[in-house]
């Protein structure tokens, strides 16, 4: 095991070195609302981006809103010229996830680096997740109407079908459970279309394309999280896994990804407890799909600080402290152990059995509540099994979010809100 103390950029060399080979790189974080974290991923990530040549980043947000980022940073047709103007029209809680200052320092540094860029070299910017199912509907007429409109059809099947539950996607699930409300075969119908439409090679195709991906997964998404437990995680992380795939293909048969989500995502499932209980996530699936030497899974951690997050679902972002962490963690090893900031590489036979054995890891979602610290909030995990490497912050501060106009979102995700 390698440990490198963290002061610049370039500390990051350790690092980068043991990527230098991997067609993938996720970079997690503990919370969905420390500034450290966000900064120190953008600072990895720009290295990436501008050194080893990465493509594109893809994020745990929707396809939609991610799109609009994505259109601004590469300078493509009627894309804003500001990318903090896209991450502000983010409405999906929690919006603080993505339209933050730390994303948008990042999305306008990407947009300044690709404007000295080719046009076919260009960095992208992805949302990889499920939920947007009405979004990406609507994205598919939008396109459908200007480029295929004899396949405008099968769309409104497929919105008919969802029609009587307006935007309340839970209430379709909950009566598919009991009458025969499924909207399976329209939802078919619409992604065989549209995949059609994609070999047209052309970069709206493949929007409406991965738009009608996310329509079908969501259709999944929503019936299986009515039920409660594990399934409803597995079809969104696998969902996840297949759009990176899809990205992967899109860009080339050498092209480089890097993932942000949070850690319970990244780090590998079969590492924690996770796996007992029939879950898994989108760092096993590219490990067991690419092989361990093409991907590169990065941790994040702290001992205390602030973080932005809710007290409950739903209801507004707010500045919350994070108490030092509890006896046993791992947190608590590294505080003992490492400087305030470094970067610990995995591997070689002298990693120590803190780090190959098993212990408490502190996982904060959008939802927190810090009393439950006691029993709550930490997954247990055998570190150098779970990541490759693991960025340490002893003391973090809650990030910087952007003026947005928040929209309820869906039930709660399952384990909360990661």
């Amino acid at each position: 095991m390698l440990v490198q103390r963290l002061g610049a950029p370039s500390d990051f060399d350790p690092l980068l070195e043991r990527v230098r080979d991997a067609r993938i790189v996720m970079i997690g974080e503990a919370t969905h609302g420390s500034y450290d974290y966000y900064r120190l991923r953008e600072q990895l990530t720009r290295r990436l981006v501008a050194e080893q040549g990465f493509d594109f980043v893809a994020v745990e947000g929707d396809w939609p809103d991610c799109d609009r980022v994505h259109r601004s940073v590469v300078g493509a047709p009627g894309g804003l010229a500001d990318p903090q103007t896209a991450l502000e029209r983010f409405e999906r809680w929690p919006t603080w996830m993505w339209a933050n200052a730390e994303v948008a320092r990042f999305c306008r540094w990407l947009r300044a680096w690709n404007m000295e860029q080719p046009e076919g070299g260009r960095a992208g910017f992805h949302g990889l997740d499920v939920y947007s199912l009405w979004e990406s509907m609507q994205a598919i007429f939008d396109y459908l109407g200007e480029e295929d409109p004899a396949s405008l059809e099968a769309a409104q099947e497929a919105y008919r079908c969802f029609e009587p539950y307006g935007k309340r996607v839970e209430e379709y699930g909950m009566a598919s459970r009991f009458v025969s409300a499924r909207c399976e075969e329209e939802v078919v119908r619409l992604l065989a279309r549209t995949r059609e439409q994609a070999a047209a090679d052309g970069p709206d195709c493949f929007s409406a394309w991965q738009n009608a991906e996310v329509v079908a997964g969501g259709e999944r998404y929503y019936r299986a999280m009515v039920g409660g437990g594990p399934e409803s995680w597995n079809v969104r992380d696998i969902h996840m896994a297949d759009t990176l795939d899809r990205l992967l293909d899109r860009y080339g048969p050498d092209a480089r990804g890097i993932v942000w989500a949070h850690n319970t995502h990244i780090g590998d499932a079969r590492a924690t407890d996770m796996a007992a209980d029939g879950m898994i996530n989108i760092g096993q699936l590219a490990r067991e799909r690419h092989g361990r030497d093409a991907v590169t899974l990065v941790g994040f951690g702290s001992y205390r600080g602030n973080v932005i997050a809710a007290p409950r679902w739903g209801s507004p972002a707010e500045v919350m402290v994070v108490p030092p962490a509890r006896e046993g963690s791992v947190e608590r090893r590294l505080h003992e152990l490492m400087p305030e900031r470094a970067v610990l590489v995995f591997g070689g036979p002298d990693q120590p059995g803190w780090v190959t054995g098993e212990a408490d890891h502190r996982a904060i979602g959008v939802v927190y509540d810090p009393t439950f610290e006691s029993w709550g909030n930490y997954v247990p995990t055998r570190l150098a099994d779970r990541y490759d490497a693991f960025i340490w912050c002893d003391e973090s501060t809650a990030l910087h979010p952007l003026p947005a106009h928040t929209t309820p979102g869906e039930m709660e995700t399952y384990p909360a809100g990661v």
